[in-house]
């Protein structure tokens, strides 16, 4: 990359929607902790600082020195990240009786560059529990509303600006022209394109990767997909994909994989681990040590097949950047692992090469277009990598697989089938560890129940259940209780992320 936005986390919840937002204005940038600017990285045009869950006047608030990066690159702060600056500039950061929150009209008080071409008023999203107040005569307000006086201000004589809302939030009416304009102020070029990341990563990996042997670790999802023929196109037969049915897949994946990868010409050995990884994780029910028992089976596993391969040095995962922000979050507090990020063991000896783990899903598909995927393969709904592992909830066994399989295949047909499955961003079966009496035939039975998942979303940081029609959803019910012996109860789970995850567990 020739430029970059470096976006300083201070723990924001929508600190990855500034970067959606820069990068679909064709600008890369790069979301990186607060503590943890890039000094020396010539390719960096311009700073912008997150919110956070803190108030600067914290003990424990996320604070760092200012004056290695003002006056060096123009400077936008957010939220926290306006009242940081202010606060560095001696100015008294005052918490309020009740927390300004919801929608507010921006007026602009001067023709500032950060507002050219911006209504005013316009609509803007507060969301904070301080206020600046009083500015020194080098901070001048630029912004206001009718309750925030210092709604945006900017530093005099200095590209640095701080702004009390969130113009990265859709709620924000005009925040995309603010963003685009502060990159007008970066002088940055807006040549950042899925065309241009294929170009620029492929030559990255051909540098980096050189002669060396790379094991994938395919799954047949999106991310793992389109990092292979990224791979590929890079380093050609020197890419081993290994694809592995840890016996937790939907039904027939891997049989249906390995035959949509035939067009590509990736070179793919099959791995019939289901035995292995029943036999781990049987007695197991906490969620995060089924994931943990289902992530070191894979590892072992490729394990076993890189000591089958000569001269494998690296190992390929379609990590992406969802993964790595749930798995650690800057406070350290982990949502939960994913089974592709946390490390090798030492004993595999191979390094990892992650190219998308600074892309969104929505971008990976875009780049997976550009490369000249089916779309089929790219359309497809994300599937967690620990598969039916944490859609069964508590202990799993072969019967359970089945059922769960058979549940959620008859679900996605009939997504497809109704026209939907292109409605929804991702969809499955889960089956609880609940059962309920229930009649069939005259006779009372005593048997499972199944719990429906179908959301929208866009890039999986935040996500809205699905508004499936009811006539849909009765016969998806009715087809299940009848067609899936052992079920008996069929629900619907209408909960949003946040407060929940897409996936029970």
């Amino acid at each position: 990359m020739d430029e970059k936005i470096i976006i300083l986390d201070f723990g924001s919840q929508t600190t990855q929607l500034i970067g959606r937002r820069i990068r679909e204005l064709n600008t890369y940038c790069e979301i990186v902790p607060y503590n943890k600017f890039p000094f020396g990285d010539e390719t960096v045009k311009g700073v912008v600082f997150s919110g956070s869950p803190f108030s600067v006047s914290d003990d424990n608030a996320f604070k760092i020195d200012l004056s290695e990066i003002r006056n060096k690159y123009p400077v936008l702060g957010i939220c926290y990240g306006a009242q940081l600056i202010a606060h560095f500039e001696g100015v008294d950061i005052n918490k309020i009786d009740s927390r300004e929150y919801g929608r507010a009209e921006l007026t602009t008080i001067t023709n500032d560059e950060l507002f050219e071409g911006v209504n005013s008023p316009s609509t803007v999203w507060m969301s904070h529990g301080d206020t600046i107040t009083n500015l020194p005569t080098n901070l001048e307000v630029i912004g206001s509303t009718a309750d925030v006086e210092v709604a945006a201000y900017r530093v005099k004589d200095e590209q640095t600006w701080g702004v009390q809302f969130h113009p990265e939030v859709v709620h924000t009416d005009e925040g995309v022209k603010i963003l685009s304009n502060f990159l007008n102020i970066c002088g940055c070029k807006r040549n950042w394109t899925p065309a241009s990341f294929v170009k620029s990563t492929v030559n990255s990996l051909k540098e980096e990767l050189g002669n060396d042997k790379v094991i994938l670790a395919l799954s047949g999802g999106v991310d793992s997909s389109v990092t292979a023929v990224l791979l590929h196109q890079a380093i050609g037969k020197n890419l081993t994909c290994i694809f592995v049915d840890h016996g937790l897949l939907r039904k027939n994946e891997f049989e249906d994989v390995l035959t949509d990868y035939e067009h590509l010409g990736l070179n793919v050995i099959g791995v019939d681990a289901k035995e292995r990884f029943y036999n781990e994780l049987a007695g197991s029910v906490d969620p995060e040590e089924k994931r943990k028992i289902i992530g070191k089976g894979f590892i072992d596993v490729f394990d076993v097949q890189a000591h089958h391969l000569e001269d494998i040095k690296w190992l390929a995962q379609g990590t992406i950047y969802p993964d790595i922000i749930e798995s650690l979050s800057i406070t350290g507090t982990v949502i939960k692992s994913h089974h592709n990020v946390g490390g090798l063991p030492e004993k595999m000896n191979l390094k990892l090469c992650e190219p998308l783990k600074l892309l969104f899903k929505d971008e990976v598909r875009k780049i997976g277009l550009e490369l000249g995927m089916k779309p089929h393969l790219i359309h497809r709904h994300p599937f967690p990598g620990p598969g039916l592992g944490i859609r069964i909830l508590g202990d799993i066994t072969p019967e359970k697989v089945s059922i769960a399989q058979d549940a959620d295949h008859i679900f996605i047909s009939n997504l497809r089938k109704a026209g939907l499955y292109d409605k929804v961003w991702q969809a499955g079966a889960i089956l609880l560890p609940v059962q309920s009496v229930g009649v069939m035939g005259d006779e009372r039975t005593y048997e499972n129940t199944v719990a429906l998942r179908a959301v929208t979303s866009t890039d999986a940081m935040t996500a809205d259940w699905a508004q499936l029609p009811y006539d849909f959803l009765a016969k998806v019910s009715n087809e299940i209780i009848n067609k899936v012996k052992g079920v008996n109860r069929v629900v619907y789970d209408i909960s949003s992320k946040p407060p929940a995850t897409i996936e029970w567990e």
